[in-house]
């Protein structure tokens, strides 16, 4: 089958279409024909090299997390599921290989009906992301969320997400990103120096999609506790906890569970999944030059041609 892998650091042209030998559905897990995946910004990021120090020896690497297809191989002891569902989900962390012709995943909920193919193909990560973040702060009914790049991938699922659990969320964006989350019911912002003079009401909690800002945002929650960050590696120096699942120290709980709930907003129209831009498989090396210099909001996807 076709995948798409790293084989050595640099820009986006070093990725390969390779042919590899089809995986298949261990137990506990199922295997999809897929139709979508995401283009995951962490991919990206070791794509590049920039984060050769902190996951070394990963190379060759196959990428992606999340997808959407249709099942054609189900693991012992599945039940809930047969060949033919339309399902999205995730790989496990250490299997990775999303972007391919057929993904083994670990997690997984019904494909929602309100979402096209590229939509459900780019959800997976970015629910259990913001899942796992916001069941480690508690958010509730009341809370006001400040999501710090909410209009990335992540940050769109978050704006939602906190909604539907009944918070209020001020999100920081680019200011041509500012009517796409007014639309998704997040309080916009702008990026920049002295962001605390522009949040206009008291914040119990941050989620840094962003990176870069770790002592602003600490000091607008009034508490490093009440920050998490899923990007800046600086966050021990700031006393704000790194949420991440992937397979080395430190990796927090994952939150499958999102996705079934996010499956049922997605179905009472609580919940879309704003995508950015749709490249086929074989284009992941401009999918990935997108994702390094675009300035458009929502997920990057890479579609199959049987789709």
């Amino acid at each position: 089958m076709k995948a798409i892998q790293i084989t050595e650091y640099g820009p986006p042209g070093v990725l390969r279409v390779a042919e590899i030998p089809d995986p298949h559905a261990g137990p506990g897990e199922i295997r999809i024909a897929v139709r979508a995946s995401g283009l995951s910004a962490g991919d990206v990021r070791i794509r590049s090299g920039e984060l050769r120090d902190v996951l070394p020896d990963v190379l060759p690497y196959l990428t992606g997390f999340d997808a959407a297809g249709v099942v054609d191989e189900v693991g012992e002891g599945v039940t809930g599921v047969r060949v033919g569902d339309e399902v999205f989900g995730g790989t496990s962390s250490a299997a990775r290989g999303a972007n391919s012709d057929y993904a083994v995943l670990s997690v997984w909920a019904a494909k929602p009906a309100a979402w096209s193919w590229e939509e459900a193909g780019g959800a997976a990560g970015s629910v259990e992301t913001a899942t796992r973040v916001f069941d480690r702060l508690a958010i509730g009914v009341g809370h006001t969320v400040l999501v710090h790049g909410a209009a990335g991938g992540v940050g769109t699922v978050a704006v939602q997400l906190a909604i539907a659990r009944g918070a209020k969320v001020i999100g920081t964006a680019r200011e041509h990103n500012h009517d796409l989350l007014r639309s998704l019911g997040a309080e916009p912002t702008t990026y920049g120096p002295g962001p605390a003079g522009r949040i206009p009401s008291t914040v119990d909690a941050v989620l840094d999609c962003a990176g870069g800002a770790l002592p602003e945002l600490v000091a607008i929650a009034g508490d490093p506790a009440r920050v998490v960050t899923i990007v800046d590696f600086t966050a021990n120096a700031h006393g704000v906890h790194f949420s991440h699942t992937a397979p080395i120290d430190g990796a927090d709980t994952p939150a499958p569970h999102g996705l079934a709930i996010a499956a049922a907003l997605a179905d009472e129209g609580r919940l879309r999944i704003p995508v950015a831009a749709s490249f086929p498989l074989t284009e992941a090396a401009a999918a990935h030059e997108l994702s390094e210099n675009r300035r458009t909001g929502g997920k990057i996807v890479l579609v199959n041609q049987s789709s």
